[in-house]
């Protein structure tokens, strides 16, 4: 029989489990509906899952449509439990993606779908809740392709021309195919899904089962059948145990058969399968063989891990999504820590979003977690499975670090009877890219057997940088010379040498600290959006207003999640439980207070004795210890960098992903030197620091831009204008509000034309308690001040503020605001110029048009194949004929 693996995926509550209980009632799988409310629903059989009413572990359902059997794998929808989903994305042929019809899309979804894009998973959309009152079917198919892409489509109404159209603006073959026949075949358009041009739309309530059975029908007629090859190949997604405790692997085949007692290798390990089961729900049946593209668990593997390849199938990447806040677990008197260890790290092999750090300076157990709703689950599992009542402490922010520039890390290790040298090239990388691993190192230099050890060196450790210690991340290391010893070198020789290659560097690099940010939508009141930007700010988050009604208001944004992740209490209380705010992992971004956390984590990077900075060499029969800042001028390889400037005569590049690239001179750089990596020192000698960039090994790395134009500002005077332009002044005596609209307009229209940055200014001075508003309008931005705040004083205060970053001009017809304006250096434009400038530039851009317009014009028939012109011929002639 055909198999497909499918997964559902979505916003938490936006109706998953639901959607996932009536596919299985339509197909006959279950005699009965199960609800989340009655904590009866198939797939969540765990009673944590069951007494919250969220999904926290995926599982699996079988079930059959037609022909073709369907692997439903259900995901968890809070963004607590995303690396449990994620995981899940690297086994399935499509997925189904939940999009609540009364929320529309959020946060969360956001995430999901730039996951699907990633993986480069088909996806079937399900807009569910179109039941309740205030669902716009159009309105959430326009949402939809704004915030998630074009290639969204309304499946429900297929055979209309609306339909074929839609279909043929996603590729340029259905476009041809519709010009010559005036339909799509159903292969095509299944192509088209496939390879993530169509996203198909349904639109139906789970609930009440509308629009489910149509749905679930297409999705078998629109969906291909994967082919698999004949050579074994499978994909382990998760590790589980079941009730007696036996361990669980859980792969998709995706080559050839499996069978009991089969031996399973991935060139390190070899283990026999005992058991092959294929779970639906909490039940399993027991088989002697699977085919390629089924899901199944298999017992009798004891060093599996999610992410693995076997056979002919590769490993997975590192999962996108990682835990950003780290706990102390505090353990019950008497209960030994390193008792406890091993059975956590059970737990931690099940779960993807737990890891479970040893301290071992400060002898206790800390838990990496992506949020606190996890807290409660991991204590629950762990009284269940060991008995043992763990608690966890406050928590804090798990930090990262990076480099701003390029350097060369030098690591020599050379006691006695012993000898290795590693030279890094550590070079900044694009935020969220993690690290990245690369060799350009002739076989001259190093043997390929010592390149392939080093690294591995550089990947099986988790390497610490020298701010707060904290892991270091979004740069390339390159491993660029090196030497060995044909008597002496052995291979740990080469691991202390890299470890201390990376430390070196990272010293004498500018290194950056990195804090975790939240991707977040709040929807509140109207009324309160003040009160909510106000407060973002303060969190030292940006924000801006995406939607807005009579009645509420959407804001999305961005913030640090040390700031945020207690907002969503104040939320409800200061919207009395009308405001909502969804959170996301963003990823990781330069720390606000840098300077605060590094003080206050006080970690001291020279004395940290299991990542040491400097380096050993040997004289006289006995090694010495080398300070990071002197390896170089012990060192035993030339420079690479060194090297390079040499040959080449250019400057190496530096790409610097985090900070202003600008011109920097020499005595710059020493004060940054002295500024910057030289702070992370501690005591030094006076020397050293004294020490210029041009008299140290090689010469500095300087990095060029252009120097920017500055950007240009119009500021105008909102009302001023309205009462100085007849038009509008007419307008505004029977109605501001349309008066407001239409200059609105119209300045949109100028911006596209100006292509500059327009503020349009309002006076809000007299209402109460009114914070400043920053609303963007269509291509400008349009601000209501504060109470007690002119239009003048904000104009004013800008002008002042910005004078020397921007060119900023103001229009206005205010003569005294004219005064203070010119005299803050900025230009000016009276009621009167504005209006003739707009009408020259509308002119201008309309003689433009019709001079093109003229010389060339479009015609439809130009793009017409042979074959449709000519039957565009016979119906003319045929009609002519009658």
């Amino acid at each position: 029989m055909k198999s497909l693996v499918i997964g559902i995926l979505a916003h938490v509550d936006a109706g998953k489990t639901t959607l996932s209980e009536s596919l299985l009632y339509l197909s006959g799988k279950i005699s009965r509906l199960g609800r989340v409310d009655n904590k009866d629903a198939y797939l969540d059989t765990f009673e944590l899952e069951r007494a919250r009413g969220i999904t926290i572990f995926s599982k699996q359902a079988m079930f059959e449509i037609g022909k073709i059997q369907i692997t439903l794998l259900d995901t968890p929808g809070h963004v607590d439990f995303s690396a449990e989903m994620e995981r899940t994305l690297q086994v399935l042929d499509y997925a189904i993606l939940v999009v609540s019809g009364a929320d529309g899309v959020q946060g969360h979804t956001k995430t999901l779908w730039r996951l699907l894009h990633l993986y480069q998973i088909p996806v079937f959309l399900f807009v569910n809740k179109m039941d309740q009152n205030g669902t716009n079917k159009d309105k959430l198919m326009k949402e939809l392709k704004r915030q998630l892409d074009d290639g969204c489509i309304e499946f429900s109404q297929i055979q209309t021309d609306e339909f074929y159209e839609q279909l043929a603006m996603c590729e340029e073959i259905m476009m041809e195919t519709l010009l010559e026949t005036g339909h799509i075949e159903i292969s095509q358009i299944k192509k088209a899904i496939t390879e993530r041009k169509v996203f198909p739309c349904f639109f139906g309530s789970a609930l009440k089962l509308e629009g489910v059975e149509q749905f679930m029908q297409d999705v078998v007629k629109y969906a291909r059948i994967p082919s698999y090859p004949d050579e074994f190949g499978a994909k382990i997604y998760k590790i589980a145990r079941d009730e007696q405790g036996n361990r669980l692997t859980y792969m998709k085949l995706t080559g050839g058969r499996l069978k009991v007692k089969d031996v399973i290798t991935n060139s390190v390990w070899k283990e026999k399968i005992n058991q092959i089961r294929v779970y639906s729900g909490h039940k399993y049946e027991q088989v002697n063989e699977v085919e390629a593209g089924s899901i199944c668990a298999v017992t009798g593997l004891s060093q599996t891990r999610p992410g693995e390849g076997l056979g002919i199938e590769e490993a997975s990447d590192t999962p996108v999504l990682e835990p950003v806040l780290s706990y102390q677990i505090i353990l019950p008197e008497g209960c030994d820590p390193r008792v406890m260890l091993p059975k956590l790290r059970q737990i931690e092999e099940e779960e993807p979003e737990l890891h479970i750090v040893w301290d071992e300076q400060l002898q206790e157990i800390q838990a990496q977690i992506m949020g606190e709703v996890q807290i409660e689950i991991l204590q629950s599992l762990i009284q269940s499975r060991f008995g043992v009542n763990l608690a966890f402490d406050a928590g804090r922010i798990v930090y990262k670090e990076t480099i701003a520039n390029v350097v060369e890390g030098v690591g020599h290790f050379e006691p006695l009877r012993h000898y290795a040298e590693v030279h890094l090239l550590m070079e900044p990388g694009e935020p969220g890219s993690g690290l990245q691993f690369g060799v350009e190192c002739s076989e001259d230099v190093l043997g390929k057997n010592w390149k392939r050890l080093i690294l591995s060196h550089l990947t099986e450790k988790a390497h610490k940088g020298v701010l707060t210690g904290s892991g270091i991340t979004d740069m390339k290391i390159t491993l660029v010379s090196g030497r060995a010893h044909n008597k002496h070198t052995d291979g740990g020789d080469f691991r202390e040498a890299t470890y201390r290659a990376v430390r070196q560097g990272l010293k004498e690099a500018e290194s950056l600290l990195l804090e975790p940010y939240y991707a977040f939508q709040l929807e509140l009141p109207v009324k309160l959006v003040g009160r909510a930007m106000t407060d973002i700010e303060k969190m030292h988050g940006t924000c801006k207003i995406t939607q807005t009604n009579d009645e509420m208001a959407v804001l999305v944004g961005s913030a640090p999640v040390v700031t945020m992740k207690n907002y969503q209490k104040e939320v409800v209380a200061y919207t009395k439980g009308l405001g909502r705010l969804f959170c996301s992992l963003k990823g990781y971004e330069p720390c606000h207070n840098g300077s605060e956390v590094i003080e206050s984590i006080g970690y001291d990077s020279e004395n940290d004795l299991t990542n040491p900075t400097g380096s050993v060499f040997c004289a006289h029969g006995a090694g010495f210890l080398v300070d990071w800042y002197a390896v170089k001028d012990y060192m035993h390889v030339e420079s690479y960098l060194q090297e390079n400037d040499d040959s080449s005569g250019d400057t190496v590049p530096n790409q610097v992903s985090y900070t202003e690239k600008r011109w920097i001179s020499l005595e710059e750089i020493d004060q940054i030197i002295n500024n910057t990596f030289y702070a992370n020192q501690g005591k030094k000698s006076v020397w050293k620091k004294r020490k210029t960039a041009r008299e140290s090994y090689y010469e500095p790395v300087t990095y060029v831009r252009e120097k920017e134009s500055k950007a240009e500002y119009l500021l105008v005077d909102g009302y001023n204008i309205i009462h100085a332009w007849p038009e509008l002044k007419e307008h505004a005596d029977d109605n501001m509000d349309g008066a407001r609209m239409k200059l609105l307009d119209t300045l949109s229209n100028y911006q596209g034309i100006r292509k500059c940055q327009i503020i349009v200014v309002f006076d809000a001075y007299l209402v109460q308690g009114h914070f400043e508003e920053v609303i963007d309008y269509h291509n400008i931005h349009m601000v209501y001040t504060k109470e007690a705040q002119t239009a003048d004083q904000y104009i004013e205060k800008f002008a002042h503020d910005h004078q020397k970053k921007y060119n900023i001009t103001v229009a206005t017809s205010d003569g005294l605001q004219q005064l203070i304006i010119r005299g803050a250096g900025c230009a000016l434009l009276s009621a009167r110029e504005l209006k003739v400038e707009i009408d020259g530039a509308n002119e201008r851009i309309m003689r433009e048009y019709q001079e093109v317009n003229g010389i060339r014009r479009n015609y439809l028939i130009d793009a017409l194949s042979p074959a449709a012109k000519q039957q565009v011929k016979e119906i003319v002639n045929k009609d002519k004929n009658q």
